[in-house]
């Protein structure tokens, strides 16, 4: 349970980040309320899956999921831009979350 608790808080963080660049540096009601909204459902998330998973492997994890996710979201939704050069660094990032789990 906690391991998707901890997947679901990195899927909200890369709700809050990307809420957090709409808000326009809080300056836009709905997207700065929707950003602290999903900040604190991934904080607790996040807390509750380290009762259970140890901090370092467990932070990498949330981390990880945030960064990919709100990477994606900027190249294919935002149109960032996508290159492969992206991708592979993505990819490393990916890796070496599946190892931190591998080796839990």
């Amino acid at each position: 349970m906690a391991w998707l608790v901890l997947v679901l808080s990195g899927l909200l963080e890369t709700a809050w980040a990307t809420a957090l660049s709409a808000s326009k540096g809080f300056t836009r009601l709905w997207p700065t309320v929707i950003f602290g909204a999903t900040l604190v459902g991934s904080m607790a998330g996040l807390a509750y899956a380290l009762r259970s998973i140890p901090v370092g492997t467990g932070y990498a994890v949330w981390v990880a999921i945030g960064a990919v996710g709100t990477a994606l979201v900027g190249m294919f939704v935002l149109g960032e831009g996508f290159s492969v050069t992206r991708a592979l660094c993505l990819l490393l990032i990916v890796a070496g979350v599946v190892g931190l789990k591998l080796a839990h």
